[in-house]
């Protein structure tokens, strides 16, 4: 089976503009809220990439009528889904499948959603699940490869406190409660910018939410939802930091539009920080009327390290995804950081491959890396880690580093990034996507 690899000649300054897709983790969330609607769902500014490609997959599986050109989506659902055709494969590439569990439940009294890897999930990751929807009188079983739900007599919860202030859990609560008439409290919500585009498009569909934007959601949900409706999702800020990082690992001078710019504040306030120099140069607001956005320019800077940790938290905090981007960021500053990634069991470890390209980077335990700045980077010849973010921020340090490199095996970067060797390409970045046997 061929795989496909990036050819990098790095060390080359960019220059011009870059513009930010729609975001990857909201579209897979309203893919999964498409089933609750007996009406048609249109879905603009989706973004042409591979998780999108394998939930077309899942959802046509099962019976749904899905129609695409370019960034636009039709969805229309069968008035019976046919869960028992789901595609296995496609749903075992994705572990964020395991929203069906909650958009179904107003659809279907038992049913079996197929999950990754299944109990290897790990508890940490599937319990919040397991407490949010059991909360609603839900039943779910962990089977071999993955899980047997029961949703019968399900009712509103006036108290459903979030065991974990996750961003799958909380969206997977909300849908629940969207499709059950009464009032549900969802306590310790994420606020991220997925659960918020999630929370306007059921407003739209005539579910009534009060809080969106906070940590407690009050949620009025109808028993059938069947309304025409449409919505444009919002941009990515996990994108955006990509480019902002490479930006600054590349000492460019480069204008990223549509930035999502309060999902991205703090982030900005620890680069300013340590030195790095940006302007925001235009205020708008996303195509849902909602988001705020910016176009933000990049200037070439010197940064010097933080003396703080740095380390996520979920919003308002630093989003846990734009976490790893402060990595190659940090190998250019002078002195010493402490990065903690508390979220993530072992993402840490793959922060370390970056010393292959020059880093000086300390693997202090399975959480927290010391990284020692500024790096001179050099070129490598390296496969791409299973996971999106590392896999992404050795791209990065690799289009700063002088020579050529090969990141083989970029599967998980088309997961997350559209056309990426082309968008990069048009700033000037030398790098191509290659065929390997």
């Amino acid at each position: 089976m061929s795989q496909e690899a990036f050819k990098i000649r790095g060390g080359k300054k960019l220059k011009g503009s870059v513009k930010v897709n729609g975001s990857k983790n909201a579209t897979v969330a309203l893919l999964a809220a498409s089933v609750m609607n007996h009406g048609q769902t249109v879905l603009n500014n989706v973004p042409a990439i591979e998780e999108i490609n394998r939930w077309v997959e899942i959802l046509r599986s099962i019976g749904m009528e899905i129609k695409r050109e370019g960034k636009k989506m039709w969805l229309s659902r069968p008035e019976k889904l046919n869960i028992k055709n789901i595609d296995i494969k496609a749903a075992k590439k994705t572990r964020s499948v395991i929203m069906l569990i909650g958009a179904l439940a107003g659809s279907l009294e038992k049913y079996f959603i197929p999950q990754a890897g299944g109990c290897k999930l790990g508890a940490r990751t599937v319990r919040p699940h397991l407490f949010a929807l059991e909360d609603y009188g839900m039943k779910i079983k962990t089977k071999r490869g993955g899980f047997e739900i029961t949703a019968k007599n399900l009712r509103p919860s006036k108290n459903n406190v979030m065991y974990e202030t996750g961003d799958t859990v909380t969206e997977s609560a909300i849908m629940v409660a969207a499709q059950l008439p009464g009032k549900t409290v969802i306590k310790m919500a994420s606020a991220n910018y997925m659960v918020q585009d999630l929370c306007f498009f059921l407003e739209k569909l005539g579910v009534k939410i009060k809080g969106i934007g906070t940590s407690t959601l009050e949620i009025k949900g109808k028993r059938k939802l069947k309304k025409k409706v449409e919505y444009f999702i919002s941009e990515d800020p996990i994108e955006a930091m990509f480019f902002i990082s490479l930006a600054i690992v590349t000492k460019s001078h480069l204008i990223i539009k549509r930035c999502p710019i309060d999902f991205l504040e703090l982030e900005l306030l620890k680069l300013e920080k340590m030195g790095q120099g940006f302007k925001i140069r235009r205020r708008y607001k996303s195509g849902n009327k909602k988001t705020h956005l910016v176009d933000l320019e990049i200037f070439p800077s010197r940064l010097v390290a933080l003396e703080d940790k740095i380390h996520a938290l979920p919003f308002p905090g630093l989003n846990m995804d734009n976490l790893p981007f402060f990595v190659p960021i940090a190998m250019m500053a002078k002195g010493k950081t402490l990065i903690h990634d508390w979220v993530y069991e072992n993402r840490a470890v793959y922060f370390t491959e970056l010393n292959r390209l020059g880093g000086k980077i300390t693997l202090i335990d399975s959480h927290r890396v010391e990284i020692e700045g500024p790096t001179r980077l050099r070129s490598a010849d390296l496969t791409s880690p299973p996971a999106l973010r590392p896999a992404a921020i050795i791209l990065v340090a690799m289009l700063g580093a002088r020579g050529q490199s090969i990141l083989r095996n970029v599967y998980s970067i088309n997961r997350g990034y559209e056309n990426l060797e082309e968008r990069l390409r048009s700033v000037g970045a030398d790098i191509e996507l290659v065929k390997e046997n």
